[in-house]
């Protein structure tokens, strides 16, 4: 199903019933996408008869959940002031007010007596276009819906979000038999547009399409080990990285999740699927029962597979339920895997392995493949018997569902297309293991491969239609390589490459590890502008990686430039930076940059001179060079600086605001959003945010191009006015008295005093104002000397050894 596009309409308002957990999270994720939300939970039925109408003890539940996002880590929320939007009442007073909501979404505990007795009673409070969603994780909608009108189910269906709601990216879509294919497009609309999830539409039936998938494979793959007699940290080493998997893999994610909520989650699986071919592997090993009994929930109690000591994390021996320090799992298939960077590469290394390692790895997805095949289409069949109802529509679902739900780089269909669809099957016939009817079908029809095509231009094997078809996705998508794929590509060079986006805009993509800015990047943004100008384009900058839009400049370069006394070369380079970043600021085109996860150092700097930005919601940006004894040297002290003064009347004091800017940067602060980007100085009012991440390459496009044709015209030059000596003096006393109280280290003085001279202005007087070029200038000479320092060059060299500052 793709209804993305259709039927589009603005959710403004909406109301959350129950505050635990999932309900406040849901609540402050709504709250940060700008919706007003009301959410709601019970009267506490302890309230003492004297506080009966005190309104603030009736929403005392309510209150309890906003004060957990208030407090949260990691934060739930995207800026504090999300929870202004967010109003508390409870389920007896305000369920009127709440029913009249745009939107309203049931995540009370889940107790299907609990949420029909709910859903009667709002019922008849339903405002006319008000859609009703729950949260449930897997009761059937015919039960929750059972004695409700047809319009209450015309406008019901299941929202089922994965906790925790800002950083987990799945929404999965349930509709009922009566729900309206057009609120269910609204709704779709709504989760991918406004809260940025990735939408999955699963089939009513139980745990729906991740978790059903997840548990699957979790519970299984526990019995598995026990049998086999495999330790915890040893499973954990197997199905983590090395398989494509998260770091947390199998025993750590349980957990993370809760070994009480594990349990209800597979024994919901064992009771309801009794048509399941695969059901007894929901049953729960009572080693888990036993943990339970124990106490030992996971993180909740501190207890789990894993125990967190003074000493360091000790894991659970499975024998005798002791707690051991780890022993590091030594396989010859891990070690072969180590070295590889690509998951494909991993995956298919780890999976041909020939010990004991691989061959449980092997099996448990072999398991996984065949399962997941039975799981899809019309009513799934092996040998020609027909099992358990389909949870989805295509194999898309499920492989989505697995990355954006759990976190896997590859679902279980991409998974196995890597290895070799047709081997694998041999393969797992020898164990005896045989997928669903359309896997033969498909083979037998002489296609290979589940999916086809390109980047940005996939296509999946449709086994209804037996033929491929495009993978649905959003007329937003603008994936670069899609564009590289098709031949787009303008120039490149070994660290970046400019391609076409059409519509009068180019974008700069980097290219380097981790998209670290080096003379390469540095040298086709220079062109970049030069071409665009030529052709009258604007340009965005922008990169593809899951992780960082740039975490700053190649400090290996530096330190090994340092380290030789390369003084003339180093300083060139510095100086190309901010020649480059002023070019993106003052160049003849318009320039968007648009940074997403880490953007730190000198890929702030670089998001920092565009004449705007599009970032994304989860953005971690900050200006960390003090971390490796320096301070930015591509003109990030400059820009935050100018941005601080920018609105100071010119008979203000400036030190307040060069005070702000030397703790923001002196500290290293970084940003765990694009909202506290903001409010650091980092972004601007002006810049606007993506809340979907596939989204956010076409929105800076659709940025750029509107600049551009309003006639673009580049700013001015700015002047500032700095405090001088006075202020250096007291920047670099409070130093000192923090270095006499060992709140720092020898180095950190020279390094702030390095920052300070910058900030302050150096030697200039507080009645002249300092041009950006005297700003670089100087910046750029106190990062020279900051160079020269050996604590700095050993600094830069632990970093690059081990991706930790060293205190020295």
């Amino acid at each position: 199903m793709n209804t993305l596009g259709k039927h589009d309409r603005r959710f403004r308002k909406a109301a959350v019933l129950g505050a635990g957990v999932m309900g406040s999270g849901i609540a402050a994720h709504l709250a940060g996408a700008g919706l007003d939300v009301l959410l709601l939970d019970i009267v506490p039925p302890d309230l003492n008869p004297a506080a009966a109408t005190d309104k603030r003890a009736r929403n005392r539940f309510a209150l309890g959940g906003v004060e957990r996002l208030r407090t949260s880590k990691p934060s739930l929320i995207f800026h504090p002031r999300d929870l202004e939007r967010i109003r508390v009442g409870n389920l007896e007073d305000d369920l009127a007010e709440a029913a009249k909501a745009d939107l309203v979404i049931e995540a009370v505990r889940e107790d299907l007596q609990v949420k029909q007795a709910l859903f009667a009673k709002i019922e008849p409070l339903l405002g006319p276009q008000t859609v009703l969603a729950s949260n449930t994780s897997g009761l059937p909608i015919g039960k929750l819906m059972a004695g409700r009108s047809v319009e209450m189910r015309r406008r019901f269906l299941v929202t089922h979000f994965f906790n925790p709601v800002r950083y987990m990216r799945l929404l999965e879509l349930v509709s009922g038999e009566d729900t309206d294919p057009q609120v269910m497009c609204q709704i779709a609309g709504f989760g991918e547009t406004q809260l940025g999830k990735g939408i999955v539409y699963g089939k009513d039936t139980t745990n729906f399409v991740a978790n059903r998938i997840g548990m699957y494979g979790m519970m299984g793959l526990i019995s598995e080990a026990l049998t086999a007699g495999f330790t915890v940290e040893e499973v954990d080493a197997i199905f983590g990285q090395p398989l494509g998997r998260p770091k947390s893999a199998v025993f750590r994610t349980a957990d993370m999740v809760g070994l009480d909520t594990v349990i209800d989650v597979a024994q919901n699986c064992y009771d309801n699927l009794t048509s399941d071919e695969s059901r007894q592997m929901f049953a729960i090993p009572e080693v888990i029962r036993e943990m339970v009994r124990r106490g030992y929930k996971g993180d909740k109690t501190g207890k789990g597979f894993y125990q967190k000591t003074k000493e360091g994390l000790l894991v659970l021996d499975l024998q005798t339920l002791e707690y051991r320090a780890q022993q590091k799992a030594r396989f010859d298939s891990l070690g072969a895997v180590k070295n590889l960077t690509e998951t494909t590469d991993r995956v298919k290394s780890l999976l041909s392995g020939t010990d004991r390692a691989a061959a449980l790895a092997w099996k448990a997805t072999a398991l996984l493949f065949a399962y997941s095949s039975r799981r899809i289409g019309p009513r799934s069949e092996v040998d020609g018997n027909q099992h358990d109802a389909p949870i989805a529509d295509d194999l898309c679902q499920v492989d989505r569902g697995m990355r954006w739900g759990y976190g896997w780089e590859l679902g279980p269909f991409e998974m196995w297309d890597t290895i070799g669809v047709k081997a694998s099957v041999e393969r797992m016939e020898q164990s005896g293991i045989r997928p669903a009817k359309w896997v033969y079908d498909m083979l037998s029809a002489g296609r290979t491969t589940f999916y086809s095509g390109e980047p940005g231009q996939k296509h999946y094997y449709d086994f209804g239609q037996h033929a491929e078809v495009a993978v649905p996705k959003s007329p937003r998508e603008l994936p670069l390589a899609g564009r590289a794929a098709q031949g787009h590509i303008i120039d490149k060079n070994d660290g970046a490459r400019l391609l076409d986006l059409s519509d009068d805009v180019y974008a700069l993509e980097f290219q380097t590890k981790m998209n670290s800015v080096d003379g390469d990047v540095i040298g086709l943004l220079n062109k970049a502008i030069e071409i665009c100008d030529a052709r009258n384009k604007a340009l965005v900058i922008t990169n593809e990686s899951a992780e960082a839009f740039s975490v700053g400049a190649n400090l290996m370069l530096i330190v090994m430039a340092a380290m030789q006394g390369n003084w003339t070369m180093l300083e060139k380079v510095v100086a190309d930076f901010q020649n480059a970043n002023q070019l993106l600021r003052y160049g003849p085109v318009p320039v968007v940059v648009a940074p997403f996860g880490l953007t730190l150092g000198g890929g702030a700097e670089v998001t920092m001179h565009g004449d705007a930005v599009r970032a994304h919601a989860e953005l971690y940006m900050g200006l960390v060079e003090v971390g490796v004894g320096l301070i930015p040297g591509g003109g990030g002290c400059k820009e935050l600086l100018c941005r601080l003064l920018a609105t100071l009347p010119d008979n203000a004091d400036p030190f307040p605001s060069v005070q702000r800017a030397f703790e923001t940067i002196g500290l290293a602060k970084v940003a765990t959003s694009a909202e506290e980007a903001r409010s650091l100085g980092f972004l601007r009012e002006t810049d606007s945010i993506s809340f979907h991440r596939d989204h956010l390459t076409y929105d800076a496009k659709q940025l750029a191009l509107g600049l551009l044709r309003a006639g673009y015209r580049p700013p001015r030059l700015r002047q500032v006015r700095l405090p001088g000596p006075s202020g250096f003096a007291n920047i670099r006393s409070s130093l000192q008295m923090m270095l006499e109280a060992h709140q720092i280290m020898p180095h950190d003085l020279t390094v702030g005093s390095a920052l300070a001279r910058v900030l302050t202005g150096g030697n200039t007087s507080p009645t002249l104002r300092m041009t950006e070029q005297q700003l670089l200038d100087l910046e750029r000479e106190q990062f020279l000397a900051l160079c020269g320092e050996q604590k700095t060059r050993d600094r830069m060299m632990y970093m690059l050894q081990n991706n930790k500052p060293l205190r020295n």
